[in-house]
């Protein structure tokens, strides 16, 4: 079986200690060979500049192709494309185009009053530039704010006829609930590719949460995995082992490309790749 080419989600640091993990997140993950590093997008102030900051100089010191987040959240349409030309002028012609999440505080997105109204008004703005390849989100399990997961094919195709490249998926632990929605969405005519999006669990407590915000389900047996894992002091061998079955089951249904969650936390992601057949490929390349 041939190996799965894979890509690294990042965030930008806030701190000293942190731009170290980053570039050591980098550092131990970019010898696999990535289609690109992500990195993430906070909403408003200097959380942009910092993903600026940090998607450019990735880009610049490893050589490695890197694919910035913008969101609608907290920016006029123009100061939204204005990010967007930086990123152009930065050499990265690469963006995941998102809604974004509400601002702290509250508990659904109400857009800028001279904003984009959603996701698709975003790509389709930026489609028009012809300037970037466009990644978008989806949802292979109910979305916070849709009814059904028919509902997220619907959106979904939505923004890939607005002139979205790929899709990547938010994190489930069920592939049958990842191949179902590559299902639905083929037979809603949607042909761009659906990349799976995987998080090795490095904290049980901060996964609970974050699946809960997101709406990704946890089956019963892995919260109970889990639990005595914790209790042994084996969360990591168990965390390789579940995210790797996980893989392995994508791969086997004829996925050809996976996208990581590393949380800046390297140490995970390149187990679980090891142990799908994705090995060191190349070093980091210093184009500075």
């Amino acid at each position: 079986m041939t190996p799965p080419a894979v890509s690294f989600e990042v965030f930008p640091p806030k701190s000293i200690d942190a731009s170290f993990r980053l570039w050591d997140t980098a550092q131990g993950l970019a010898p696999l060979d990535p289609r690109f590093f992500s990195v993430t997008y906070g909403a408003g102030g200097s959380s942009q500049n910092l993903t600026h900051d940090a998607a450019r100089t990735l880009r610049r010191t490893s050589g490695l192709p890197v694919a910035a987040h913008l969101t609608c959240v907290g920016a006029t349409k123009a100061e939204v494309l204005e990010t967007a030309s930086k990123f152009a002028a930065s050499g990265i012609t690469d963006l995941v185009a998102l809604r974004g999440d509400p601002v702290a505080g509250d508990t659904r997105f109400t857009p800028h009053p001279e904003g984009f109204s959603d996701s698709v008004a975003l790509v389709e703005a930026l489609a028009k530039t012809g300037d970037f390849t466009i990644r978008v989100g989806a949802y292979p399990e109910v979305h916070p704010d849709a009814a059904s997961v028919q509902q997220n094919v619907d959106w979904l195709k939505a923004k890939i006829d607005a002139g979205a490249d790929e899709a990547i998926t938010q994190f489930f632990f069920d592939s049958s609930n990842f191949l179902r929605f590559r299902d639905a969405c083929a037979d809603a005519g949607i042909t761009a590719p659906i990349t799976p999006g995987i998080l090795p669990i490095s904290n049980w407590k901060s996964t609970v949460a974050f699946a809960k915000r997101c709406g990704a389900h946890i089956p019963p047996e892995l919260a109970q995995a889990f639990e005595k894992a914790q209790r042994d002091d084996r969360t990591d061998l168990l965390s390789i082992a579940q995210c790797t079955e996980l893989c392995d089951d994508l791969v086997s249904e004829g996925v050809e490309a996976l996208h990581f969650y590393t949380l800046n936390r390297p140490d995970l992601t390149r187990e679980v790749c090891h142990a799908f057949g994705v090995t060191a490929a190349s070093g980091i390349r210093n184009v500075a």
